[in-house]
């Protein structure tokens, strides 16, 4: 149903997407949707800790130990994109949709936010309160610049941010 509702929205939007396409499009009975799920927001939610974690599983499978920053921030951003360019649905769902969910889900999706900088941060050792900021920065300039990929579906340009955005992030925190 996660994956139904993920494929409507990318062709309908948030808004335009029912429960009843939903429904529709996975084979399933209102009965068993409402048995999952409490609403199509609870739906959307639950579709976008799926994509977090992907996300969170890429971390674990990129080696750090004794490698330079810049190697592993260029591992995990490749990693990132690559799942986004895979499972565009699911990007648009994190990455466009979000914000037509309301004010829950975007509180939810800054929180998600917030665990990639501590990622940035842990990887490139970052301890200062401007370094912070930095990894902020960075993580809000690929979230906007992947954003804007996705709604042109220019899955190459999205794959082509790797080089410039690591050689942001290595000038603005090493």
């Amino acid at each position: 149903m996660l994956a139904a509702m993920a494929e409507t929205m990318m062709q309908k939007g948030y808004v335009g997407t029912s429960v009843a396409e939903i429904i529709r499009r996975a084979g399933v009975s209102r009965e068993t949707f409402y048995q999952q799920f409490r609403s199509k927001q609870d739906c959307f939610l639950q579709g976008l800790d799926t994509a977090l974690e992907i996300f969170n599983q890429l971390r674990m499978t990129v080696p750090d130990s004794g490698r330079a920053p810049e190697e592993v921030f260029r591992d995990l951003l490749r990693g990132y994109l690559g799942t986004l360019a895979a499972q565009p649905a699911l990007a648009r769902l994190f990455l466009v949709e979000v914000y037509a969910a309301g004010p829950e889900v975007l509180e939810h999706r800054r929180q998600a936010q917030s665990l990639f900088v501590a990622a940035m941060a842990e990887v490139f050792g970052v301890e200062s309160e401007e370094d912070r900021f930095a990894c902020e920065a960075v993580v809000a300039a690929v979230a906007q610049l992947v954003t804007a990929h996705l709604v042109a579906d220019d899955i190459e340009g999205l794959k082509a941010l790797e080089g410039p955005m690591t050689r942001l992030a290595v000038r603005l925190l090493t």
